[in-house]
C-alpha cells in the first residue's frame, strides 16, 4: 500500500546510477563514475574547521526554523552584493540542502491541476516535485545549444510556475540577459511565478551569471534558491537556502516546520565560514573544472560525438543519437567500458538522444574514459 501522491514520483536516476557505480567498484571492478553530480574536491579546510569548532562549542541543539541569524545575515549580504537582490536576513530560509528548498518552494507555489514550465532537459527532481504537488510539467523547447525557443508557445492557461536552472544541470547551458528578460516578460504578462535554481552560479566559464530576481518586475514573483554543495564541495553537509516573497516564504516555513525542522545547527556555522572566509579554493576548483571541460569536449568531438561546449556546471551533454540513443549508449558504457553515466532520458523527453557525463573526476580518469569510449565505438 502506498499513497497515490507518493506513487506519482519515480526514483532519482542520478542517485541510482551513483549507487550502482559504488556497488560495482566495491566488488573489485574499476568503474569510472561519471554519473555523479558531486565535486571530487575536499571541503575547504577553514570550512571544516569551523564545523568542528561549532561542535566543540556545543552548537548541537535546535536552531531557529529559518536558520541561525549569522548565516541568514551572511546569505542576505551575499545576495545583495553578488546577485543584486534586495533581500533582508528575515527574507531567507535555510534548508538541509538546496534540493529541499526546491521541493518546498514547488509545493508552496503549485496547486492541484496547475502547470509548471521546465525548459528543455532539466534536473531529475523538478518533475517529481511538481507531480507530488499535484501539478503537471510542460516542456519548453530548446535549440542545439539548449537555449529556449518559442517559450510563449509552451505557456498554457494553467501555467503557474517556470523553473530556471542556469548554469544548467544537465546541459551546462547559461542563460544570458536577453533570455532572462524574455522569461521575465512572459512571467509578468501572464502572472507566473519563477523559481531560479542557481546552485551552479559560480561554476561558470566565460559567461556572466545573472539572477532573474534582480530584473525589474521580478522582485515579487521570484524564489531564488542556492546552496553550498557544489561551489564549496559540501554535498554531504546538506546546506541550502531560498529567498523570495513573504507570502510564499511563510508557506515554505510551514512545510519545513512539519518535516525537516531545520538544517543541522553546526553545519550552519560552517556555512557562515564558507561565505565570509577566503574564496581561493572556489576559484582553483573552477579553473580545474574548466580544464577538464575542454579536455572532455575536445576528446568527444575527436571521437565523432557531437557535443556542445557547456558554459557552466560540470557536465557535458553529448548527442549520441548516432550510437543508439542515450539509454542504449549509457548501458553500453557501463557494460562494455565500465563507465557510469546518466541517460539523457532521465532529464525529460528532450534528452532521449543524449547522455550526461560529469567531469567531476581527475583529468587522468577522463583521459582513460575517452580511451575506453574510443574502444567501444570502434568495436
Amino acid at each position: 500500500m502506498v499513497s497515490q501522491r507518493l506513487a506519482s514520483i519515480h526514483e532519482s536516476t542520478t542517485m541510482k546510477i551513483s549507487a550502482l557505480a559504488k556497488k560495482l567498484n566495491s566488488s573489485g571492478l574499476d568503474v569510472i563514475d561519471l554519473g555523479v553530480g558531486e565535486p571530487d574536491f575536499d571541503t575547504p579546510l577553514h570550512i571544516r574547521e569551523a564545523g568542528c569548532a561549532a561542535i566543540m562549542r556545543g552548537e548541537t541543539h535546535y536552531a531557529p526554523l529559518g536558520g541561525i541569524p549569522d548565516l541568514r545575515q551572511a546569505i542576505a549580504e551575499k545576495l545583495n552584493n553578488e546577485n543584486l537582490l534586495e533581500v533582508a536576513a528575515d527574507d531567507i530560509i535555510v534548508t538541509p540542502g538546496a534540493k529541499m528548498a526546491v521541493f518546498a518552494a514547488i509545493q508552496a507555489l503549485i496547486r492541484e491541476g496547475e502547470d509548471c514550465l521546465l525548459i528543455g532537459p532539466s534536473w531529475v527532481s523538478y518533475e517529481p516535485s511538481v507531480a507530488f504537488a499535484g501539478g503537471r510539467v510542460v516542456w519548453g523547447k530548446v535549440d542545439d545549444k539548449f537555449m529556449p525557443q518559442d517559450l510563449a508557445e509552451s505557456i498554457t492557461p494553467k501555467t503557474r510556475l517556470i523553473v530556471l536552472n542556469s548554469p544548467s544541470n544537465p546541459t551546462g547551458a547559461v542563460f544570458d540577459r536577453g533570455v532572462l528578460e524574455e522569461i521575465r516578460d512572459l512571467a509578468c504578462d501572464r502572472d507566473i511565478s519563477v523559481i531560479s535554481d542557481e546552485i551552479y552560479e559560480k561554476i561558470i566559464y566565460d559567461h556572466e551569471h545573472i539572477s532573474i530576481g534582480s530584473l525589474p518586475g521580478m522582485e515579487d514573483r521570484t524564489i531564488t534558491i542556492n546552496g553550498f554543495s557544489k561551489v564549496y564541495a559540501m554535498t554531504g553537509w546538506r546546506l541550502g537556502y531560498l529567498a523570495g516573497p513573504k507570502d510564499t516564504m511563510k508557506w515554505v516555513a510551514r512545510l519545513l516546520s512539519h518535516s525537516v525542522s531545520q538544517a543541522v545547527t553546526f553545519v550552519q556555522h560552517a556555512g557562515v565560514a564558507a561565505l565570509r572566509g577566503p574564496q581561493d579554493d572556489v576559484q582553483a576548483m573552477v579553473t580545474e573544472f574548466q580544464a577538464r571541460r575542454e579536455l572532455l569536449v575536445c576528446g568527444l568531438r575527436k571521437l565523432g560525438i557531437t557535443c556542445a561546449m557547456p558554459g557552466g556546471a560540470f557536465y557535458v551533454f553529448p548527442d549520441v543519437s548516432e550510437f543508439g540513443g542515450g539509454d542504449a549508449f549509457t548501458e553500453k558504457l557501463l557494460k562494455d567500458a565500465l563507465i557510469a553515466a546518466t541517460p539523457g532520458s532521465a532529464f525529460g523527453p528532450g534528452g532521449n538522444d543524449y547522455v550526461r557525463i560529469s567531469y567531476a573526476a581527475s583529468q587522468a580518469r577522463l583521459k582513460e574514459a575517452l580511451e575506453r569510449i574510443e574502444k567501444i565505438i570502434a568495436a
